[in-house]
């Protein structure tokens, strides 16, 4: 887990002015973001439920602006990170292992968008060919997916909106060939959204039904 070292507030401790070892910005995804401290508890947050108080503080990307809000313990030395909010972006593991894995490139690239694009739409032609939807463009296979239910209308429209992969067949436009950083996150919003209709819920309600039925034995 990340780590925060320490300087003294109204002398008291508080978490430093980086973060440290942080993989990637939950928000722009760039690699070994500087992350400097913007607010830092002065000591330990009360609470009112009996449980033991945190430290927080709130870092921003020097790459994106975006603030991450942290939890931490001091350990004596330095402050141990128990939690990140938002944290960085992991696939499910119940999708698909090929979908999964260009899913987790499209989160790590979002600060390249057009690469972020193209693994977006990777991802999708992946859960589209685990469904066994394998012939034709990918807009053709969201289409006959939809003819058999397998995908909503609204799914549907919100393919046909965003950009997956390096063409766009209905929006090709020579005087736009790139993707921006907002098509690249509609981009990847949608493959993860695809991700969880067609397998993760899926898995979650089997896992559930399972659940249930050995509770009543």
């Amino acid at each position: 887990m990340p780590t925060v070292g320490i300087r003294y507030q109204n002398n008291n401790v508080a978490m430093g002015d980086q973060l440290l070892d942080v993989a990637r910005c939950p928000h722009c995804s760039i690699a070994s973001p500087r992350l400097s401290v913007i607010w830092s508890s002065p000591g330990k947050m009360p609470r009112t439920n009996g449980e033991e108080g945190r430290y927080w503080g709130s870092y921003t990307c020097s790459s994106c602006g975006g603030v991450v809000n942290v939890k931490a313990q001091w350990g004596g030395a330095q402050f141990y990170v128990e939690a990140l909010f938002p944290d960085a972006k992991v696939a499910h593991e119940d999708m698909p292992e090929m979908a999964r894995r260009f899913l987790q490139q499209a989160y790590e690239t979002l600060h390249a968008p057009d690469a972020a694009a193209v693994m977006a739409g990777s991802a999708v032609d992946a859960m589209l060919k685990q469904k066994g939807y394998e012939k034709g463009s990918l807009y053709e296979r969201i289409d006959k997916a939809l003819a058999d239910n397998v995908l909503t209308q609204g799914m549907a429209d919100w393919a046909h909106e965003v950009r997956l992969g390096s063409n766009r067949p209905r929006h090709a436009n020579i005087d736009r060939p790139h993707t921006t950083g907002d098509e690249a996150k509609q981009s990847v919003e949608f493959a993860e959204a695809l991700g969880n209709f067609l397998f993760v819920l899926t898995a979650k309600i089997d896992r559930g039904i399972k659940a249930a039925k050995a509770a009543e034995t």
